[in-house]
């Protein structure tokens, strides 16, 4: 199964509509969607119907209100409760519905923050060798015996292998994946980046092939319409 793998899209249309018309034409079978479909920027209802659209496996992101925002920004927050009264009823039941985590084939976990010993673990941000470290604990003990977990939140796009005892980045935009270690994969961020390169992120897992290749996606910015 091909899996393409997108997160914290944040309302940002533009940006959705370029990676979708870049993801079909990569021959994938699902797309996964890590959480926060919304947020920060204006075209929410938009970029649900897209998602809806696109039957995507999705996974709970802060505006559902399953998920606390205490710990947010107070521009995100702000965003989060202005987000929720511009939603229908219908849009909101439909992020209310999401799951915090889910199991994908028996071989991949979908989360939004971490997959983490802690109560409201999808607003835990893996920023540090001590999260990343409960997290893979926690892949490695999961009832799926599923051996890769995805996540968002960090909007940074990266490749955590654990093997021999050890955690290590993997830099490379193409990964091969080792049947014998442990992965937490971020494809980045859709429509919110936080560094340099501007460009929307996603990434192809495959996981028959066993690899995970990240792709970066050109488009409009001047058409984003911001939160203010």
């Amino acid at each position: 199964m091909r899996l393409a793998l997108i997160s914290d899209i944040h309302a940002n249309l533009g940006a959705l509509d370029a990676t979708l018309a870049d993801i079909a034409r990569q021959s994938v079978d699902r797309i996964v969607c890590l959480g926060d479909i919304v947020g920060y920027n204006r075209d929410a209802a938009e970029c649900i119907d897209l998602v809806r659209q696109a039957n995507c496996i999705c996974v709970a992101g802060a505006v559902c209100g399953r998920i606390t925002t205490e710990h947010f920004s107070k521009a995100a927050a702000r965003a989060a409760e202005w987000t929720r009264r511009q939603l229908t009823q219908d849009d909101l039941d439909f992020l209310a519905s999401l799951p915090t985590k889910t199991v994908i084939e028996g071989q991949l976990v979908a989360v939004h923050g971490a997959l983490h010993p802690e109560e409201n673990c999808e607003s835990i941000r893996l920023d540090n060798d001590d999260k990343r470290l409960l997290s893979f604990i926690a892949l490695m003990g999961h009832s799926s015996g599923a051996r890769i977990c995805a996540f968002g939140h960090t909007h940074r796009a990266v490749v955590y292998e654990w093997s021999y005892d050890r955690a290590i980045v993997r830099q490379e935009k193409d990964v091969q994946l080792d049947d014998n270690a442990f992965y937490l994969i971020n494809p980045g961020t859709i429509g919110e980046p936080r560094a340099f390169d501007r460009r929307a992120s996603y990434m192809v897992l495959d996981l028959a092939r066993r690899n995970a290749v990240l792709h970066y996606v050109e488009y409009d910015t001047s058409l984003i319409r911001r939160f203010a």
